[in-house]
Formats: structure tokens, C-alpha cells, sequence
């Protein structure tokens, strides 16, 4: 049993408390004695905050400025953008409509000339006999039709140029697409002189009582040069032809007639339809002639207001005179003849001005610009 008697002395020391007898004290002094008391305890507290705040001013102070200067980099490249971004509009602005001089970009742009030069191929079993001397066949209508008596047509142009002899079946009046299906003197009699028909007078040679027949119910409105063709093409030996050339201005674009069929493309009421179907007459017929198709030249539209504009933005029938002429090249290219563009290659809408008498119908000028371009084609595999 342990000693009751035993004393500890590892028993902690009690400190002595004072008892203050509430009661005997004056209520002043209690208050004084707390807020002795309070502001001793609040000036440590406020010592340490103090103290801490400095350290952490002093921290800030020194990162300060690591954080500002990311965010000003940022400000700065916002307000560089902007600048730039307010500059190219006023730069835009200002040089809004600002009209350009093609000839400044002729070196890297130019346009895209549609020639496709092809070389007679013999066929098997067919002999070609040179009798030393150029025949040249040229239907069509204006281009060869106007002043055909003149030194300055395109014909005689045409053998200056290349002594060939060049015999001129031309029609002024005359279209590409022909008006009706078939030919008669009651339904489209002026279809007589189109590319096909002609064809069909001297390759088959059985609508000569057509021919007769029309001629008599047009009367006074036959065409000085169609009865003047059509027996100029009568006598024609064929078998010594070398080349038949047609060219057909814009007429068939001016007025509307149908372009081309994706169902038959020898549809002769088409204007590559119509070429097509002559073509493959003459190949089939007498295929030791070349055939050279040359494209249109440009020509004005003529608005409701009797103006010249582009005939690049005026329609009249199915599309714009370009697409004629990109249809008849194609078209060209498809049956192996030479085609010549004479609207992108030649006279085009920026020198028309030059190189016609009107809105389509060329001067001797531009008689030449073309008899230079034909004679290209004519002698390119020499």
C-alpha cells in the first residue's frame, strides 16, 4: 500500500490567486483593470498584424512587377492589332473603285486564246493528188460577204497573203443555225444559204428543185450574193479543194438563236449544231479536205436604248457571245478540224473600237488582223 503521508514533489506548483471581492470594488477601476487588460492584448495583435502586412507589402512589392508587365505586353499588342486592322480599312477605303491599267499586268495575266491547230489526217484507202497549187473554199456570212469584190475583202486579203485561190461561197445575210428542220421554201426559205444546206448542195447534189424553188418565192428578197454563191459553189470541183474555211460573225448570237444540244449535236437549228452536221458531210464526202472553223470576232450588244455594251453581261437568247464561242470550239476540237478564236485572239471587247465599223462588222483593218490569223492556221504544219 502506498503511504498516504508520502509527499509528491513532482506536484506542479499552484500559482496563488488574489480573490477580489467584487462587491468592495468600485465598478471605475473594474473597467480600467479590462481595458488595460484589452489594449495590452489588442497592441500585440495589432503588433503582429503590423508585422504581417509588412511582409506581405514587401512581398507584392517585389512581385509586382512580374505580374504588371505580362498584362501590358497584352494591352500593347491588342492596341497594335487594332491599329493595323483601323489602317487596312482606311488604306481600303480610300482606294475603293481606284481604276487599274490592264496593260500593267499583261506580263502575268493574259487571256486564254482557244486556238487548237489540227493536221488533216489521210484516211485509209484515200489519196491526196498536189496539183501544186492552194484552193481555198470560204463560206460564211459578213466577214468574208462584205465588199466581196473589193481588193480589201477578206478573201482577196486572204490570197495577197498566201497566193492560194480563194473562192468565195459567203452570204452577208446569212446565219449559222437554221431556222427550220428541214429545208423548204415555205417555212424558212433563207435557211437555203446557211453552212449545212450549202453542204448539202454540193456534197449530195439532189435539192437543186429545192434550191429552185426558193429562189423563185423569195423574189425581190433574195439576197444579192446568195443566187451568186450558190452558183459559184455548183461549179466547183471538189476533188481538187484543199481547204474549207467557215466563219461566222456574231448574227447568231445578236439574234438569239439556239447554241447548242447536249441531246444531238447535229441539230442544225443549233449554231455548233449546224456546223457539226456540215462538218461530218464534208469528212464523210471528201475527206482529203482540211476544214478551218474561224470563231466570231467580238461584237457589241445593243441595248433597249440603242447602246453599245459588253456582249460578255447582254444576253439575248441562250447565253453570252463567249459561250457561242467556247461551245463552237469545243465542238471543233471533238470532230479533229482546226479551230481558230478569233474573239479572244484577235479582236477582243479592249480593241474592237479599233476594228469595226459598228457594233460588229469589221473594217479593212480588221479584215487583215483575221487574214493574218487564218493564214497562221493554214500554213502552221509547214
Amino acid at each position: 500500500m502506498k503511504n498516504k503521508n508520502h509527499v509528491n514533489n513532482n506536484t506542479p506548483n499552484i500559482p496563488e490567486l488574489d480573490i477580489i471581492d467584487l462587491d468592495l470594488m468600485n465598478p471605475e477601476s473594474i473597467e480600467e483593470d479590462r481595458t488595460e487588460d484589452i489594449s495590452f492584448e489588442d497592441s500585440s495583435i495589432e503588433k503582429d498584424s503590423f508585422e504581417d502586412d509588412s511582409l506581405e507589402d514587401d512581398s507584392l512589392e517585389a512581385d509586382s512587377p512580374k505580374r504588371r508587365f505580362p498584362s501590358a505586353l497584352i494591352h500593347i499588342g491588342f492596341a497594335l492589332i487594332i491599329c493595323i486592322i483601323l489602317g487596312l480599312v482606311f488604306w481600303r477605303v480610300l482606294n475603293f473603285g481606284t481604276k487599274k491599267n490592264l496593260s500593267d499586268y499583261e506580263s502575268e495575266f493574259s487571256l486564254e486564246v482557244l486556238d487548237s491547230i489540227m493536221p488533216l489526217i489521210p484516211q485509209e484507202g484515200v489519196t491526196v493528188t498536189d496539183d501544186g497549187k492552194t484552193t481555198i473554199v470560204a463560206f460564211g456570212n459578213a466577214p468574208f460577204a462584205d465588199d466581196r469584190d473589193s481588193k480589201d475583202s477578206l478573201a482577196n486579203i486572204i490570197e495577197d497573203m498566201t497566193g492560194a485561190t480563194v473562192i468565195n461561197c459567203s452570204v452577208g445575210s446569212s446565219y449559222l443555225a437554221a431556222d427550220g428542220a428541214t429545208l423548204s421554201a415555205d417555212i424558212a426559205p433563207m435557211d437555203a444559204f446557211n453552212f449545212y444546206w450549202l453542204t448539202t448542195a454540193f456534197c449530195l447534189r439532189n435539192n437543186d428543185f429545192v434550191y429552185q424553188d426558193i429562189f423563185h418565192t423569195l423574189g425581190d428578197n433574195m439576197p444579192e450574193d446568195g443566187l451568186e454563191a450558190y452558183e459559184t459553189l455548183m461549179d466547183i470541183d471538189f476533188n481538187t479543194v484543199d481547204v474549207i474555211v467557215l466563219m461566222y460573225d456574231g448574227n447568231d448570237y445578236l439574234a438569239g438563236h439556239n447554241m447548242y444540244s447536249d441531246q444531238n449535236d447535229t441539230d442544225i437549228q443549233q449554231f455548233t449544231g449546224n456546223m457539226c452536221a456540215g462538218i461530218d458531210l464534208i469528212k464523210e464526202t471528201y475527206p482529203h479536205i482540211r476544214i478551218i472553223v474561224m470563231s466570231p470576232t467580238y461584237a457589241f450588244a445593243i441595248n433597249e436604248e440603242g447602246e453599245y455594251v459588253s456582249s460578255d453581261k447582254y444576253r439575248y437568247g441562250q447565253d453570252v457571245l463567249s459561250t457561242y464561242v467556247i461551245k463552237q470550239f469545243g465542238y471543233a476540237y471533238d470532230r479533229s478540224v482546226t479551230f481558230v478564236d478569233n474573239l479572244y485572239g484577235t479582236i477582243h471587247e479592249d480593241n474592237a473600237a479599233q476594228y469595226l465599223t459598228d457594233h460588229l462588222h469589221l473594217n479593212v483593218e480588221g479584215r487583215k488582223l483575221v487574214a493574218e490569223r487564218f493564214v497562221y492556221a493554214l500554213n502552221y504544219f509547214d
